[in-house]
């Protein structure tokens, strides 16, 4: 059997853009996606702190250093510049692996910038 466990998770990212006219997808800092893992075109749930929307979409890799968070296409509608978003990404695990299993947590500060970063 195979369970889906939280692999990485991105808390608090602040949105820095939004572009309507995007095909779609959510843009993260390339450091970002470094740290929690996440590749280009990978599935992300998002969740919205500020008015409680959550989408899944897809993650496109931003420029290092520069902290965007950037809602494309659709998902511009689900929110705001200056929202506050948490970022999961899931992993099919066998039951063993899901035993020991211990997710990436990256707490970022208001400039998307990594505070804490548990990893296991």
């Amino acid at each position: 059997m195979y369970r889906q466990l939280l692999r990485s998770k991105i808390h608090r990212a602040t949105v820095t853009d939004s572009n309507l006219e995007y095909e779609g997808s959510l843009t993260i800092d390339e450091d970002l996606m470094d740290r929690a893992g996440i590749l280009p075109y990978e599935m992300v749930i998002v969740s919205n702190i500020n008015n409680g929307e959550r989408f899944s979409t897809y993650a496109l890799a931003g420029a290092r250093g520069k902290g965007q968070i950037v809602l494309n296409g659709p998902t511009a509608r689900k929110g705001v510049v200056g929202d506050k978003v948490i970022i999961f990404c899931y992993e099919f695990f066998n039951d063993e692996e899901a035993k020991r299993h211990s997710p990436k947590i990256i707490q970022v500060d208001g400039q998307n910038r990594v505070k804490t970063a548990s990893t296991p």
